[in-house]
């Protein structure tokens, strides 16, 4: 049976003599619409008509959201591009096209090129409003060892609603690592309320992560266009700020920012990202409806993280929330095996000793151990949001901030100093 192509090569000069190669000469390849747009490739795609699709890089309005559909829709994609014109073929692989090609191929090479694609493609016949194909597969994120080397480690700060502290976990982890020597990206990926900036006393309103977003979905992100969006905070820390409002979010596409993502492993070893709480997938709504969904950010950042800290509080109510949220965790990455953090320790909330008894409890109902505990230190907090400047610069011998240290050199497998190191015995001798 021959193969049903969909072609949307408009406004090309060449498109009438390819479509009429393709069609007359036996490549076991079928046109079946020529479209106009990529409005009407995504109609045909919803048809389930078409196996692939060939596009070229000069389709007005093609975005990383349209490959996107076309692979929920179970339609392959291949490329085609201006003899010589490397820009362009960068874009279209940035969009999600593995397969790129110039325009000037022989009919045969691009008909393989499309049944190579169809072979390598998800099964088709998912509709586009799948919930389940609006992300990409969720599946164990890759360790240290799988990944090529060069690539920096992404690490999802994630907990359940409340204020277990994401974001002052996040900023001192993110802190602490660059004074370790590690070049370290912070990123605010909080669609319900990001604060990031006014953390650190930044301008709110820069272009952050939706600015990459919006490269990354036009196929025209970059290393230097990350750097001009990152602040330099000092020389090893760079913050992308997050939505200035949250009703901003739209502007977050799960495509989108795992693309921000992937760039931004080639820009800093450490890829701290302070995630949203909540991981529903309006269901609801996603059965009859294409509509972003609000919480694909969080996702797409927890699919990409190799390490995933839940944070949680120190007090029953924030420990209840966070046995839920952990299994809400495990249904959707069930291989997951986040590292627990119980932040705001303190003596009160917990009767005996806390950190015996929010051990003893999380690993009753949860069967996971707590590797970090974090503990209460409003004064330092305080001072820090107070002035818009870290832990380390407003409170160095703060008990937090050397639980933020040792938490930094697990999760940037790297070692203190050892003079350091001795400063900072000391001072938990002192905290103690």
């Amino acid at each position: 049976m021959a193969l049903q192509v969909f072609t949307a090569v408009t406004g090309a000069s060449w498109e009438s003599t390819l479509v009429g190669a393709l069609d007359r000469n036996a490549h076991g390849v079928t046109v079946v619409r020529r479209c106009v747009d990529v409005s009407d490739l995504l109609a045909a795609a919803a048809t389930g008509t078409g196996q692939a699709a060939l596009l070229s890089a000069e389709l007005r309005r093609l975005d990383g959201e349209a490959i996107a559909r076309l692979g929920e829709a179970g339609v392959a994609v291949v490329g085609l591009v201006e003899p010589g014109d490397d820009r362009a073929a960068a874009r279209l692989r940035q969009l999600g096209v593995d397969r790129v090609l110039p325009a000037d191929s022989e009919p045969e090479l691009i008909a393989q090129a499309l049944r190579e694609a169809v072979a390598g493609a998800a099964e088709p016949g998912r509709d586009v409003a799948d919930p389940s194909a609006a992300l990409p597969a969720l599946g164990v994120p890759d360790t240290p060892t799988e990944r090529p080397a060069g690539r920096g480690r992404v690490v999802a700060v994630w907990g359940p609603t409340g204020a277990p502290g994401r974001t002052t976990v996040a900023v001192g982890l993110a802190d602490e690592a660059a004074r370790l020597g590690v070049s370290t990206l912070l990123v605010d990926a909080d669609v319900y309320g990001g604060v990031i900036s006014q953390v650190l006393g930044l301008l709110d309103e820069s272009p952050g992560l939706a600015g990459a977003a919006r490269l990354a979905g036009a196929g025209t992100l970059d290393l230097a266009a990350l750097v001009r969006l990152a602040w330099a905070v000092r020389p090893q820390l760079r913050v992308l700020t997050g939505l200035a409002r949250a009703d901003r979010w739209p502007e977050l596409r799960p495509g989108a920012v795992g693309t921000v993502l992937e760039e931004a492993r080639r820009l800093a070893e450490l890829v701290v990202v302070d995630c949203s709480f909540n991981l529903e997938d309006d269901e609801e709504l996603s059965f009859d409806t294409v509509a972003p969904r609000r919480n694909g950010a969080t996702l797409a950042v927890l699919d990409a993280a190799d390490t995933v800290l839940c944070v949680s509080g120190a007090d029953p109510v924030a420990l209840q929330r966070s046995v839920r949220a952990l299994d809400d965790l495990r249904d959707v990455l069930p291989d997951a095996e986040p590292v627990l953090v119980v932040n705001q320790l303190r003596r009160g909330p917990v009767p005996g000793d806390p950190r015996v008894e929010i051990a003893a409890a999380v690993e009753r109902f949860t069967g996971r151990a707590v590797s970090f505990f974090l503990p209460v230190d409003r004064d330092a907090a305080d001072a820090a949001l107070a002035s818009g400047r870290t832990l380390a610069e407003v409170a160095p011998r703060s008990p937090l901030r050397i639980a933020l240290r040792s938490l930094a050199v697990a999760v940037a497998d790297v070692a203190a100093p050892s003079r350091e190191r001795r400063g900072l015995w000391r001072d938990r001798r002192a905290a103690g």
